[in-house]
């Protein structure tokens, strides 16, 4: 299959780079910046991007590419940090400037031979971000495109087919931006766009039954479209050597049991064993308030739980989960120098001592695609409209010490929410939409009485990866609805707030 790589020197868009090539059906996978010569061959790339990043090229130890990369005769695109890169690898000179750019500005594009090919306007608005650039570009480059402030915001080599951009063509404030990318993938590197889920599905059971073998799978699952994904495509793989396992660990939304029994024993026709578990993880949970700390207790917790069901019901030599890219890239482990955000109990979070194998057969895509999956895969629909769930459940959701106070007031609260979302034609317009509580409180009037109950913050965002967000400008009457409902109908809350706050920076989930 054609590909596309790309280089992450830590930008926080280098997976919307990734993003945006896939959304024209041209995989493309995110690698370390430092990943080594023989692995770049070895996965023999159409093209090659490197990522932006927070660095300068003349510090001390900035991170570079091995050098041997630009002797593969493989197209190479650099954006941002990755075109200053290009420049000072073939000898031109990047120095600070003293108009720092930052936000949106105009590119006059100079040249339409290659990047900018069929884009018929001579001005797209792009986004900057840097205080580098570059003041002497090296022989062989032509100028493509310049601004006010970076005479060669644009630049090429068409012999040797590489390519530096000073801003960021894979972020929604750059008009054209996926064009640009486009024409990189599909004639610069000319790679086929030959990715698509149905063809994903095929290979995804291929590799599942060859690795798995005649051995057995245990998955837990969880009722979101995730874990349902990851057992539906593995039951198509296996069959009976699949057991599925549902865990009640107490932090659920409301009636989830119940909706995941009908869900999988009577719609998807896949057996679920459930477990009764919720004494023993709130147990665990109690007198811990950093969010880390309940993340990392909630995963050792279903790992015991996994190995003792595997131990009395088994054997098992694999355990199924539904890790997706994201996942993967917040928990620190895309190998790029970007900051860990939060560790996910299915990315790193599992302990050393569980002795099964994980199959993850969702690793390499996003959400959307994950649901597009679903749908080929006859998910019903009401589970492919259903918003995300986090794996720790209400824990994340639960600012400080987890208690049955804030269980019963989190879990009440986010099922007013979405039925009022509901109720008036939203919920499904949203990706997201919960109620979180924390410690904070303040004095409330029910009836006569003075009462200091709790703060109970509500959270809805639109997304299409979840790895960027904004927050939903709901209608004053929603929201009126929705404070209402939970201040009459959900015992000691007095106040109901709205998280106004987009990621970055701030992330979706509040823990």
């Amino acid at each position: 299959m054609d590909k596309i790589i790309v280089l992450d020197f830590g930008s926080q868009y280098s997976h919307l780079i990734c993003r945006r090539i896939r959304e024209s059906n041209v995989y493309c996978e995110l690698l370390p910046y430092n990943t080594p010569i023989k692995t770049i061959i070895e996965l023999n790339p159409n093209g090659i991007v490197f990522s932006g990043g927070p660095a300068s090229v003349y510090e001390n130890d900035s991170p570079k590419p091995d050098k041997k990369i630009f002797d593969l005769g493989i197209p190479i695109l650099g954006i941002c940090y990755g075109h200053q890169i290009i420049v000072d690898q073939y000898k031109g000179r990047i120095k600070r400037v003293k108009s720092r750019e930052y936000g949106n500005a105009i590119l006059k594009i100079k040249d339409k031979d290659s990047l900018f090919k069929n884009i018929k306007t001579d001005k797209i608005q792009c986004w900057m971000s840097h205080s580098d650039s570059a003041e002497i570009i090296p022989n062989g480059f032509d100028i493509l495109g310049e601004t006010t402030n970076s005479i060669s915001a644009a630049i090429g080599n068409r012999e040797k087919k590489i390519f530096g951009i000073q801003f960021h063509p894979e972020v929604a404030h750059t008009e054209k931006g996926t064009e640009i990318l486009n024409n990189f993938s599909h004639i610069i590197s000319e790679a086929k766009p030959d990715w698509n889920m149905s063809n994903f599905i095929e290979k995804a059971i291929e590799n599942i039954k060859l690795k798995v073998g005649g051995e057995k799978v245990l998955c837990a699952v969880s009722g979101g479209i995730d874990s349902t994904t990851t057992a539906v495509l593995i039951h198509k793989a296996i069959k009976d050597n699949l057991t599925c396992i549902f865990v009640n660990h107490g932090l659920l939304r409301e009636d989830e049991e119940n909706i995941v029994k009908e869900l999988f024993n009577d719609k998807l026709g896949i057996p679920v064993k459930y477990i009764e578990a919720q004494d023993r993880f709130l147990q665990k949970l109690k007198g811990i308030s950093d969010p880390e700390g309940k993340r990392k207790i909630i995963g050792e917790e279903f790992a015991r739980v996994f190995t003792e069901f595997a131990e009395n019901e088994g054997p098992f030599q694999w355990l199924a989960q539904g890790t997706l890219y994201p996942d993967v890239i917040e928990s620190g482990v895309s190998k790029g120098p970007a900051t860990v955000i939060k560790t996910h109990h299915n990315v790193g979070g599992l302990p050393d001592w569980l002795n099964l194998k994980i199959i993850e057969p969702l690793r390499d895509l996003y959400k959307d695609e994950v649901r597009e999956v679903a749908k080929i895969l006859a998910v019903p629909k009401e589970l492919l409209t259903r918003h995300p769930f986090p794996g720790p459940g209400l824990a994340v959701r639960i600012i400080g010490e987890v208690t049955d106070e804030k269980i019963r007031i989190t879990k009440a609260a986010s099922k007013i929410v979405e039925d009022v979302l509901t109720e008036d034609n939203i919920y499904n317009k949203v990706w997201q939409a919960y109620a979180m509580v924390g410690d904070d409180k303040a004095v409330g009037i029910l009836g006569d009485e003075r009462i200091y109950g709790y703060i109970v913050t509500i959270r809805i965002v639109e997304s299409i990866d979840a790895m960027t967000a904004d927050w939903v400008r709901i209608p004053y009457d929603t929201l009126e609805k929705i404070s209402s409902k939970i201040t009459n109908d959900v015992e000691n809350v007095t106040w109901v707030t709205y998280a106004i706050s987009s990621k970055p920076p701030s992330t979706i989930e509040p823990q």
